[in-house]
C-alpha cells in the first residue's frame, strides 16, 4: 500500500473506529491500530490490508504472526531464499500444506498470502460457509499460486502476482458433507451454491488486496485469484 493509501488508512481508524477509554486513557482497538501487531483472530478493519502490506518487507514479524495463530489455523513449512526459475526469486516464502482446510497439493506462498489465506478462512470462508450451508468447508481445490510468467502469458506485460508467489487460485471447495461447490458451474444461479460463492468472493475482497473471479473476464471463469498487490481490487 503506498505511503499516502496508508494515512488515510490511519486517519479513517482513529476517526471511524473512535476509541475504547479504559481508566482515563483513550486507545485504539487492537484491529483500528495501525502500529498494533496483526493477529488472526482480530475482526477484519479496513486497516487490515495495511497492516498485511506490512509484512511483506518484515519476514520475521510475518512469520511471528503465523506462530502466534491459534492451533489448527496453518501448517507451513518457512523456507530460505531461492530462484526456482530464471528471473523469479522468491523471498520471505513458506510452503502451505494445509490450512483449517485440506489442499490438493501443498502450494509455495509469499509469507503475507499464507496470513491472509487464514485470515480469509477463519473470518470469511467458513462463516459463509456455516451461513449458507451449515457446514464447513473440508477441503479446497487450488490451481496453483507460483509460476514464473507475466500477466496472461503476454509479452509485454507486467509479471504476475503468481510470479512472487503471493497468488492463490481457487478453484473449488468441498464441505464437510461432501457437496462440492464449483466456481466454474455455480457461479451463476439463485440456489445456496451461488450464494455462497459471491458471498466468498465478497469476504476475500476484504483480505486480499487484488480478488478477481468470471465477472473479471474470461480468463477467471473457472476460479477465484486471490492476490496480494493492489488495493481492494474486487471484481
Amino acid at each position: 500500500m503506498k505511503p499516502s493509501l496508508a494515512f488515510l488508512a490511519l486517519s479513517f481508524a482513529v476517526i471511524a473506529a473512535g476509541v475504547a477509554l479504559d481508566k482515563g486513557v483513550w486507545s485504539v482497538p487492537q484491529e483500528w491500530n495501525p502500529f498494533a501487531p496483526l493477529a488472526i483472530e482480530d475482526p477484519l478493519t479496513p486497516v487490515t490490508q495495511w497492516k498485511l502490506g506490512r509484512l511483506e518487507g518484515d519476514r520475521e514479524a510475518c512469520r511471528d504472526v503465523l506462530d502466534a495463530a491459534p492451533a489448527g489455523t496453518l501448517n507451513y513449512t518457512p523456507l530460505a531464499d531461492y530462484t526456482p526459475v530464471a528471473g523469479c526469486p522468491l523471498k520471505n516464502v513458506v510452503r502451505v500444506r494445509h490450512a483449517g482446510v485440506d489442499f490438493n497439493a501443498s502450494f509455495v506462498a509469499s509469507c503475507p498470502l499464507a496470513v491472509a489465506w487464514s485470515l480469509f478462512e477463519r473470518q470469511r470462508l467458513q462463516p459463509a460457509a456455516q451461513e449458507v450451508f451449515g457446514e464447513p468447508v473440508a477441503s479446497v481445490r487450488h490451481l496453483g499460486s507460483f509460476a514464473c510468467r507475466n500477466i496472461y502469458h503476454r509479452d509485454n506485460a507486467r509479471r504476475s502476482d503468481h510470479a512472487t508467489a503471493e497468488a492463490l487460485d481457487v478453484a473449488t471447495f468441498r464441505l464437510a458433507d461432501g457437496r462440492r461447490v464449483s466456481v466454474l458451474d455455480d457461479w451463476v444461479g439463485d440456489d445456496d451454491a451461488a450464494d455462497f460463492l459471491h458471498r466468498v468472493r465478497d469476504g476475500a475482497c476484504e483480505v486480499f488486496g487484488t480478488t478477481l473471479g468470471p465477472d473479471y473476464n474470461a480468463a477467471h471463469a473457472n476460479h477465484f485469484h486471490f492476490g496480494m498487490r493492489g488495493v481492494s481490487l474486487c471484481r
